[in-house]
C-alpha cells in the first residue's frame, strides 16, 4: 500500500484534505492524525472490516480494546446505551479533551471496537484537525495511538510513518501532538470514579469534579480489567530493554547514576532518560552514553510532552539498554510513571 503523507495546519486545517481524509475514512480505510494526546490511527468505528484494519496494521492483540472519538458530547447516545449521571458532569467538565470514559456500546458501533466486550471506551477531542475530521466523515472514529502495537506511543507524522509507512492509507501531519501522553480512561462503578488509566487530566483534578457529587476516585482495574485500553502489562516499549528505577525522586535519580555506571563498566552501550537539571552531575558519562532529556523537573506538562519523543529518539541510537527513573510524584507525573513501568523490561523498587 502506498500511504499519503499529507501536511495540514494544525490550527486551521485546510478543508479540501480534510475532506480527502474523510472521504478514506468512509470508505473503509486508515487515516493517522494528531490529537491533543498522541496521533491517532483512525477508522469508521461502525464497520467492522474497518475497525479490523486498524488491529491488521498494528497488530494489535483483537482483545485490547480501542477508543472511539466523537465531535461532540451531544452524540453520546448514539453510541452509548447509558450515560449515569456522573459520568454526564465529568463530560461536561472535561469534553472536549483528553478524558475517555467507558460506557456501555450501543448496537451502532462495530463490536471490535471493544475487544470483545459489552462496554467502550468513547471520548471528545479537542484537537483542531481531529474535530474537523471527525465532522467531515460524519463517523465515530476508533483510533488508537498510530504506532505498532505495544511500541512507543508516536507523538509526530514521522513517527507514524517509521511505524506505519505502507501499511495505512493516509498520514495527516498536523506537528507534534500537543500533550504528549495518552487520555486518562475512567468507569463510573455505583456512585464512584474508577480510574483505569491514568493520563492527561489528573486523578486531583478528577476529585475536584467527583467531590460535587459527594463521590469519590480510585484507582486499578475494574471488574473487567480489560476494559480500558493502554493498560497491558507490557506497552509503550522501546526496542531496547528499558530499566525503570522507581522510588524516592531523588535516592532514584543516584541509583540510575550508578546503574548507568555500571553498565558502562560491562562494555554496554547505555542511553537514559534524564531531566534538564541531571544532566550536569553526568558529566563524567558525557561521550560514553546517550541522553534523551524530558525537560525540567519541575514541569510536569513539558515532560509529559518529550515523553515519548525523547524516548524513541534513544532507542534509535540502538543502545543496549536504557535507563529511566521516577521523577516526581502526584498530579500528571503518575501518568508518567504508569507509561515507563509499562513500557520498562525490568523495574527496580
Amino acid at each position: 500500500m502506498n500511504t499519503e503523507y499529507v501536511p495540514v495546519n494544525p490550527q486551521s486545517p485546510d478543508s479540501g484534505v480534510i475532506a480527502r481524509a474523510a472521504a478514506i475514512i468512509r470508505d473503509g480505510g486508515l487515516v493517522a492524525f494528531p490529537t491533543e494526546t498522541v496521533y491517532g490511527l483512525g477508522a469508521d468505528a461502525t464497520w467492522s472490516r474497518a475497525v479490523l484494519r486498524i488491529y491488521e496494521a498494528k497488530a494489535r492483540d483483537l482483545s485490547d480494546p480501542l477508543i472511539v472519538h466523537l465531535a461532540e458530547a451531544a452524540q453520546v447516545l448514539d453510541y452509548a446505551s447509558g450515560l449515569p449521571p456522573l459520568a454526564r458532569s465529568l463530560a461536561e467538565r472535561f469534553w472536549p479533551g483528553p478524558l475517555t470514559i467507558v460506557l456501555e456500546r450501543g448496537p451502532l458501533l462495530a463490536p471490535e471496537v471493544s475487544g470483545g466486550r459489552s462496554s467502550v471506551a468513547i471520548r471528545v477531542p479537542s484537537h483542531p484537525v481531529a474535530q474537523a475530521l471527525l465532522r467531515a466523515a460524519g463517523r465515530p472514529i476508533a483510533a488508537p495511538s498510530a504506532n505498532r502495537f505495544m511500541r512507543t506511543s508516536a507523538t509526530t507524522a514521522v513517527h507514524v510513518r517509521d511505524d506505519l509507512d505502507g501499511r495505512i492509507d493516509m498520514i495527516l501531519d498536523g506537528g507534534p501532538a500537543t500533550g504528549g501522553l495518552e487520555s486518562t480512561v475512567v468507569a463510573i462503578e455505583g456512585e464512584d470514579v474508577r480510574i483505569l488509566r491514568p493520563g492527561a487530566v489528573t486523578a486531583e483534578a478528577l476529585a475536584a469534579a467527583a467531590a460535587e457529587f459527594g463521590s469519590a476516585v480510585a484507582f486499578g482495574p475494574a471488574s473487567d480489567p480489560g476494559a480500558s485500553p493502554g493498560t497491558m502489562a507490557k506497552h509503550y516499549a522501546p526496542t531496547a530493554p528499558l530499566i525503570y528505577i522507581s522510588g524516592d525522586p531523588a535516592t532514584s535519580a543516584q541509583r540510575l547514576r550508578e546503574a548507568m555506571a555500571e553498565a558502562l563498566a560491562r562494555g554496554q552501550s547505555v542511553g537514559a532518560l534524564i531531566t534538564d537539571a541531571e544532566r550536569g552531575g553526568l558529566q563524567e558519562l558525557a561521550g560514553r552514553a546517550f541522553f534523551g532529556s524530558v525537560g525540567p523537573a519541575d514541569a510536569p506538562e513539558r515532560v509529559g510532552h518529550q515523553l515519548f519523543r525523547a524516548l524513541r529518539d534513544l532507542d534509535s541510537q540502538r543502545p543496549d539498554v536504557i535507563f529511566a527513573r521516577t521523577m516526581g510524584t502526584g498530579g500528571l507525573w503518575v501518568a508518567i510513571d504508569d507509561r515507563l513501568r509499562r513500557a520498562a523490561t525490568t523495574v527496580l523498587t
